[in-house]
């Protein structure tokens, strides 16, 4: 164990003298209106965790929910380029004011906030991991019934800073078909259960491609493990998501809004299920 600097907000040691974890919880802007927060998880980065945020916060917008996302991957921002969001986030003296998407999803990132947007992010963690908490306590999040935070990959300094500074309602794990993966999803699953947060199920993405001229499903990665690890942890499997073009394409373009399909509507209702 590492020298203790007394900072139980950024150790995930669990010495005798930490202190309760609901302690850290900040409170988001006093103008802010926020019913449900899920973070969207994944163990290792490529398998496509922003692309299941943005196409589960437009399958809640076209029900006509109140839908935000916060970007708390400071460092590999994406949802910004997958919205097709350029211009940069304002503020008033109350507050930071998220861009809206063409359907009126309020998005923050700091992508949003930077002159050139393709400036890399060079910062240590702590740094980062108070940016994150700020998009919380300092944006102006009006009327939003779910909030989703995409986090970045792994089990480090920033996802301990979402888990432990923004009340959770669940987290969504995002996975690909690889057993190696599979066991990575596990870690995730297991900060969150050591966090009292509760994993809502999984999501596998890369799934399978559709042969364009037989329509068979054909596992690319070989057989899927998702639902030995769902079935392991006792959590459902809310959606598959394809290899398919044409969400790639859509992505590329900005319009991820555009996407046609009902992979992820397993996923929308569970999400919906906690207003219930």
């Amino acid at each position: 164990m590492s020298e203790c600097n007394h900072d139980c907000g950024s150790c995930s040691e669990n010495c005798s003298s930490r202190q309760n974890p609901e302690s850290f919880l900040e409170k988001p802007n006093a103008l802010s209106s926020i019913k449900k927060v899920i973070g969207v998880v994944s163990g290792k980065g490529g398998v496509g965790k922003s692309m299941v945020t943005s196409m589960l916060a437009t399958t809640l917008r076209r029900k006509d929910y109140g839908v935000a996302v916060l970007d708390a991957d400071i460092t590999g921002p994406s949802i910004p380029k997958v919205f097709g969001l350029h211009e940069r986030a304002t503020a008033n003296d109350f507050g930071i004011l998220p861009v809206e998407t063409k359907t009126g999803i309020q998005v923050m990132s700091l992508n949003l906030l930077l002159e050139d947007e393709t400036m890399p992010v060079v910062w240590r963690g702590p740094v980062i991991a108070g940016t994150v908490k700020q998009f919380w306590t300092d944006v102006i999040w009006n009327d939003v019934d779910f909030m989703f935070v995409d986090m970045p990959p792994g089990t480090g300094d920033v996802p301990l800073t979402v888990f432990q500074s923004i009340p959770l309602d669940g987290i969504i794990v995002v996975t690909s078909p690889q057993e190696l993966v599979s066991m990575i999803v596990e870690k995730a699953v297991r900060m969150a259960e050591t966090m009292n947060v509760p994993v809502l199920g999984l999501v596998e993405n890369m799934s399978y491609i559709v042969c364009p001229d037989c329509g068979k499903k054909i596992e690319v990665f070989g057989k899927s493990h998702i639902e030995e690890t769902a079935a392991k942890y006792d959590l459902p499997v809310l959606g598959r998501l394809p290899f398919t073009p044409a969400i790639a394409a859509a992505a590329d373009k900005g319009a991820i809004e555009l996407f046609e399909g009902d992979w992820l509507d397993g996923a929308a209702e569970k999400v919906e299920s906690l207003l219930k």
